[in-house]
């Protein structure tokens, strides 16, 4: 079976609804996976967009969510989850807001890309202390097993 991750909120390449972005409650979106590779250790899940800050120039991948560590017989994070209710063992990284957790689509201009990509890791990862997006990737090279990946579309309206 194939390792794929879907929302019940939206559908690949579909619009986000506003309750997850800076314009509703900006609180994360319900993901559910498909099992990963029999000898996975770890899952890390990385929430960006890669068309900051304009679409049609963009300059940076702003990352939104940096969870790692998050044990493989987990199948699915519910929406809004706080930090208190992560799974066991499961750490967050820094996003490009400079803090740790969910900060969702806030695009200034145009429609943006927000992927969500979820890797399976033959190890578990040392405790990184926050890290961001960088550290996070340096720590992960050489471990990947499988990866997917879920897209949703953004554009506030001005």
């Amino acid at each position: 079976m194939d390792f794929t991750l879907v929302s019940e909120s939206f559908r690949d390449k579909g619009m986000i609804p506003a309750r997850y972005t800076c314009d509703g409650w900006d609180m994360s979106p319900p993901l559910l996976w498909t099992p990963p590779p029999a000898n996975t250790k770890s899952l890390v899940l990385i929430v960006d967009d890669p068309d900051a800050p304009d679409p049609d120039a963009p300059k940076t991948t702003w990352v939104h969510w940096l969870l790692y560590n998050i044990p493989p017989a987990i199948d699915s994070l519910p929406e809004d989850i706080a930090a208190k209710d992560l799974p066991p063992g499961c750490r967050q990284g820094r996003n490009d807001w400079g803090r740790t957790g969910y900060g969702g689509p806030c695009p200034p201009r145009g429609r943006h890309r927000y992927r969500h990509t979820l890797y399976a890791l033959d190890t578990m990862l040392p405790d990184l202390k926050n890290p961001v997006r960088a550290v996070l990737e340096k720590a992960m090279q050489g471990h990947i097993l499988a990866q997917t990946e879920l897209t949703g579309m953004y554009q506030r309206r001005h």
